[in-house]
């Protein structure tokens, strides 16, 4: 009853929006969701992030579970990035308890790491393409004893990056583990990236939790939007390129980027 009493629309409905998106393009998810939370509806960028963290959780645990069912993962793959990101996760939390959650100054690392993770997530969707042309024409393959040390990093890096914005686990994640694992079907890599990011989002979650930032009103709500959201968006996908919409993705995510540092 408590939560029929505070549910708000404005929220189911933005919810849908980035759901579908997600589900048209296998991105955006926490990219779209925090700063619209944050930028729009006035969240405090902690909260926003915690709760969006537990929001990606519930939402990407479906998505794995249906990779799972067809085979595209690569469980070596998804451990050795789990073995760096939820070490990190837990560095990152214990951190931010140490700064003070509710602070100025935390408030202000969050936005500004926000910023930083939505410019490279943006870079990721443009350039993802000419970039890996570029990597097998100039620098080809890895050597194979550095791809799992490579790996646990990305997911190190992601850990951080997730924690503190709740952006990166997809785009980043995707076009880093293509470069590392170029012979790897894109479905798998896909699969892979999104089951890691079940355990990441949900330690980082938990422990935004512990630290009192979550909204579990807005996270409802959230939902109730979403999981349609995703659905129609995953049966619309066919209809439009996905590079026209990796593009507009990125072009907004820019735009987000410019409102953060410099409105």
């Amino acid at each position: 009853m408590d939560f029929l009493q505070s549910f708000e629309p404005l929220y189911a409905v933005s919810g849908f929006l980035v759901g579908g998106l997600v589900g048209m393009t296998g991105v955006g998810g926490g990219a779209l969701m925090t700063p619209i939370l944050v930028l729009l509806f006035g969240v405090h960028p902690a909260t926003a992030v915690g709760t969006d963290l537990l929001y990606a959780s519930a939402t990407k645990t479906g998505g794995a579970i249906v990779h799972g069912w067809r085979g595209t993962i690569d469980w070596k793959v998804v451990g050795l990035l789990a073995a760096g990101s939820v070490p990190m996760t837990a560095l990152t939390i214990l951190t931010l308890y140490e700064l003070d959650i509710g602070s100025h100054a935390t408030q202000a690392i969050i936005t500004n790491v926000l910023g930083v993770a939505l410019f490279f997530t943006a870079l990721a969707l443009y350039f993802r393409v000419p970039l890996l042309r570029y990597h097998a024409a100039h620098v080809g393959e890895f050597n194979p004893r550095w791809v799992g040390g490579l790996t646990v990093f990305t997911g190190a890096v992601l850990g951080v990056l997730v924690t503190l914005s709740s952006v990166g686990a997809g785009a980043i994640g995707v076009t880093a583990l293509l470069l590392l694992y170029p012979h790897m079907p894109t479905r798998r890599i896909v699969g892979s990236d999104i089951t890691h990011a079940v355990p990441l989002t949900l330690v980082a979650g938990l422990g935004h939790w512990a630290l009192g930032s979550i909204d579990w009103i807005l996270l409802g709500s959230l939902l109730v939007g979403s999981l349609p959201g995703i659905v129609a968006g995953s049966l619309f996908a066919t209809r439009i390129s996905d590079g026209v919409l990796r593009t507009v993705l990125a072009t907004v995510l820019l735009v987000i980027v410019a409102k953060i540092w410099f409105l």
